[in-house]
């Protein structure tokens, strides 16, 4: 049987009902505290939540780097363990955390992430990907508000065992949460003043199809690494076409592009 450490385990939430069940069951025999910050989530994500006894907290949508420094700040624990409400710590990650935070000898840790994708999880694509998820209260924040960084303020290591990542459900969540965070990228580069580069739209595409495909072994994972390698693709093509769209709405107040 688990052991309750000084632990906090933060989340951030909106609609999760499906996947944080087992989130919240393969972290509540050893977290002193389980803190939600939810974005008014109009499913049983809150009831489920507090069913196994987090602290919950609604709060406006701030983007990932913010709202997840937010559920940081109301960590009471020495320790934080920050998971994203779709990724499931294995039993040999538990043990592994048990035995470091006994005797810890660094200030962060990093976790190696698993991705089940399409009915199996990937053996090469996104694998081994290693995450900063266990640190020192004070000793680590994220910054960006898409895809979001974390950074240590002192010593890193790395523990044994992985944490299991339940990406989506399905191929159209994948393409459709593609194309959102495509719109959202190029919104932010055209605020920063980010031009148009035509060729960009032919060689980004075409050099990020090739990374994952063969430099990440994505072939290697069937049909399912080339889906994500297409996948990633699509994505930067549609994000230089989402920050074209803009500069031509914006023509004729003066905007020039390139």
């Amino acid at each position: 049987m688990s052991e309750k450490l000084p632990l906090s385990v933060a989340i951030i939430t909106y609609n999760e009902e499906e996947d944080l069940p087992k989130t919240l069951e393969s972290v509540k025999d050893i977290a002193s505290e389980i803190i939600i910050v939810d974005s008014h989530s109009t499913d049983k994500t809150v009831e489920i939540a507090k069913a196994y006894g987090a602290k919950v907290y609604k709060e406006e949508w701030k983007g990932f780097g913010k709202q997840k420094n937010s559920a940081l700040e109301k960590c009471t624990q020495p320790w934080i363990l920050s998971i994203d409400a779709d990724e499931v710590v294995s039993p040999e990650l538990k043990e592994s955390i048990i035995k470091e935070l006994k005797n810890p000898k660094f200030d962060c840790y990093e976790i190696n992430r698993k991705t089940f994708y399409l009915g199996k999880f990937l053996e090469h694509v996104w694998f081994p990907e290693w995450r900063l998820r266990l640190f020192k209260k004070g000793k680590a924040f994220f910054s960006g508000d898409i895809h979001e960084t974390i950074k240590c303020k002192g010593k890193v290591g790395r523990l044994e065992g992985l944490l299991y990542h339940y990406s989506f459900k399905n191929l159209e969540e994948h393409f459709s949460k593609t194309i959102k965070y495509a719109k959202i990228s190029a919104e932010a580069e055209f605020k920063k003043g980010k031009k148009f580069k035509l060729y960009k739209l032919f060689l980004n595409p075409a050099w990020a199809f090739f990374k994952i495909y063969f430099l990440k072994g994505g072939i290697l994972d069937g049909v399912r690494g080339l889906a994500v390698a297409k996948n990633c693709s699509y994505s930067r093509f549609i994000k230089y076409m989402f920050l074209w769209e803009l500069h031509e709405k914006n023509k004729n107040k003066g905007d020039k592009y390139e």
